[in-house]
């Protein structure tokens, strides 16, 4: 399993199995936002990973977005979903692309959003920003 911190209390990570979560709950992760839609893979489960999470006693917050295709309610979504969850926190899809993106886009409408951190975090992560570049340069 690979994290990558995209600000305090916040990591963005690929694909994650139910037996990952027992290793983040270990780590002290109170919190998930899952960002794969229901039956995308084969390799996930979002009710199994869901009630993993409730009895490790983590929350669980699900926005579902197809690669690419994002709109203003998913990151309003995703906005106030770091506003209410505890940190620490992970964020995940398939690759970890949707994350950083809708990531991006939440923090790039905050009024203290420092742009270029907020890049590079998203390229030291292993995802270019640039796709979305026109959305976050508001």
């Amino acid at each position: 399993m690979q994290l990558h911190e995209l600000e305090p209390g916040l990591w963005v990570a690929p694909a994650l199995s139910v037996s990952d979560l027992d290793d983040l709950a270990k780590r002290g992760v109170k919190a998930l936002i899952c960002n794969r839609r229901p039956g995308e893979a084969e390799d996930h489960d979002a009710q199994a990973l869901a009630a993993r999470a409730a009895i490790l006693g983590m929350r669980w917050r699900a926005i579902p977005v197809a690669p690419g295709e994002y709109d203003e309610e998913d990151v309003a979504a995703f906005a106030e979903a770091l506003r209410e969850l505890p940190r620490p926190l992970v964020a995940f899809c398939r690759t970890g692309r949707r994350a950083v993106h809708l990531w991006a886009q939440a923090q790039s409408r905050e009024p203290d959003c420092d742009l270029p951190a907020l890049l590079a975090a998203a390229r030291a992560a292993g995802h270019d920003p640039e796709p979305i570049r026109a959305l976050i340069d508001r």
